[in-house]
């Protein structure tokens, strides 16, 4: 029975053969040789060569020269002659031995040698110790971090807070968990290092705008609707990203955040706001941009700051909804693999935050102080004053650049160097060329805090005009 059976298949298959188009029976066929000859070829040739002698190979050896593990340095480069601070670097400052005024630290509110938050960081290190020595998900949270948490939510207004122990990596972790490869992020040309380091963290689709433009903004947004548009399965589970500064670090500028936010909503984009700068200094209670404007804190998406500037720590914060702070505390690098804050530093960061609620005025003091150098600075030989008159860190520009990056350099640092001769200490902003998206011309950054004097103030504008015309005329 399993004889006729196998015959009769064997029948039809002659027959389907036979019923087949020749096309198809020559398409089979180059198919199976291709098969066979695939199994019989050899994978690789072997290449002839010929032996060389011994002294063959020694003078090939002598002639190899390998590539430099790093690009030479000059001994000069600034990186390699730092100047050394003695003691704390709050109003005055000792710099390799010498007492000046200090307006190079970004120690806003003069936090940095408050009796209050010294006070509150040795009974820290007397309960908890120096370290963690472990992350957030490794025996690495302590009941300060998570009192910390609580209290910059409810500072800001928001569900709940996330910290990191370093405040670079903070925005940089944060962007790429939630960014990934194929979605799009808008981001202003003057975005800061860290912004950027996370962007490349992502992988995502970078468009750059325009530094505070919003029409080229637009612009770049209505070109990603016109492309969704002509893929919309593709555009359904792409995520738009907005990534701005509020005070941009590299300009001292504000960001227009109440046409961002109509941006937002227009364009169906979700807004990542970087807040180192303006926390702790704008709003009528420090709250930042989004209180200065008056916008609600629940446009915005996520909010990412450092408490090394006006709460005078370590680390940084992340503040937003709860589903999506959670996210991070999966998939935030700087969260998960770093080691956590020292209770030290939380401990003190919530004792600066204290003295933060307990005196408003101080934010309008400062705002005070910031117009009253801006406004002393105008008119400089030479130098321009760049960034808004409400900013506590803003730049000094060359007017007229001499053509070249290096002599730019070195006029501002011969300015700087003349400066601490008359006691005051200032910095030129520091960037690594080479790894800049958009490198920013050179400059010296003059920072601002409550503790400077109205005579301190005045005596430094006008030892940076003397100085600056002495050098640049």
């Amino acid at each position: 029975m399993a004889t006729a059976a196998e015959q009769w298949v064997l029948v039809e298959m002659v027959q389907a053969l036979y019923e087949a188009p020749a096309y198809h029976l020559i398409l089979e066929g180059i198919l199976i040789l291709w098969i066979i000859r695939l199994l019989f070829s050899k994978t690789y040739k072997l290449q002839e060569r010929s032996d060389l002698t011994v002294k063959e190979k020694e003078e090939l050896i002598e002639e190899w020269q390998p590539e430099p593990l790093v690009p030479p340095i000059s001994k000069d480069h600034p990186a390699l002659n730092y100047n050394i601070v003695s003691g704390p670097p709050s109003h005055n400052i000792v710099v390799n031995g010498k007492k000046c005024v200090n307006f190079a630290s970004f120690n806003f509110l003069g936090l940095l040698d408050n009796p209050r938050v010294k006070a509150a960081a040795l009974a820290s290190l007397k309960k908890y110790g120096v370290g963690t020595c472990g992350p957030r998900g490794f025996y690495g949270t302590f009941d300060v971090h998570l009192d910390l948490e609580d209290r910059l939510a409810k500072f800001m207004k928001t569900e709940e807070a996330i910290i990191y122990s370093y405040g670079f990596a903070t925005i940089a972790s944060a962007i790429p968990a939630y960014s990934k490869r194929g979605d799009i992020v808008f981001v202003d040309r003057a975005a800061c290092f860290a912004i950027q380091k996370g962007l490349q963290a992502s992988r995502s689709d970078i468009k750059l705008f325009k530094h505070n433009d919003m029409t080229d903004l637009e612009r770049l947004l209505k070109e990603q609707e016109m492309e969704d548009q002509k893929n919309p399965r593709k555009a359904r589970v792409t995520r738009r990203f907005i990534v701005a500064e509020g005070l941009y670090m590299n300009t001292g500028t504000i960001c227009p955040l109440p046409e961002l936010v109509k941006l937002k909503y227009k364009y169906k984009a979700r807004i990542f706001l970087e807040e180192s700068l303006s926390f702790g200094v704008l709003g009528e209670h420090g709250r930042g941009v989004t209180e200065h404007f008056g916008i609600s804190i629940d446009d915005i998406d996520l909010i990412s700051a450092n408490m090394e500037n006006s709460l005078a720590s370590i680390g940084g914060f992340c503040c937003g909804r709860s589903f999506v702070i959670d996210h991070q505390r999966l998939s935030g690098q700087g969260y998960c693999f770093s080691a956590s804050l020292p209770p030290l530093l939380a401990a003190a960061a919530m004792e600066a935050l204290n003295i933060m609620e307990e005196n408003p005025g101080i934010f309008s003091v400062l705002k005070e102080k910031c117009k009253r150098i801006h406004k002393a600075l105008q008119g400089i030989s030479g130098l321009k004053v760049v960034g808004e008159s409400l900013s506590p860190a803003f730049h000094l520009q060359l007017k007229d650049s001499t053509g070249s990056r290096e002599k730019d350099v070195k006029l501002l640092q011969e300015i700087v160097n003349h400066c601490m001769d008359r006691s005051i200490a200032l910095t030129q902003a520091r960037y690594l060329e080479k790894e800049e998206k958009c490198l920013p011309p050179p400059s010296i950054r003059v920072v601002v805090t409550v503790e400077q004097t109205d005579e301190e103030l005045e005596r430094a504008a006008h030892t940076i005009k003397e100085v600056a015309q002495a050098v640049l005329l």
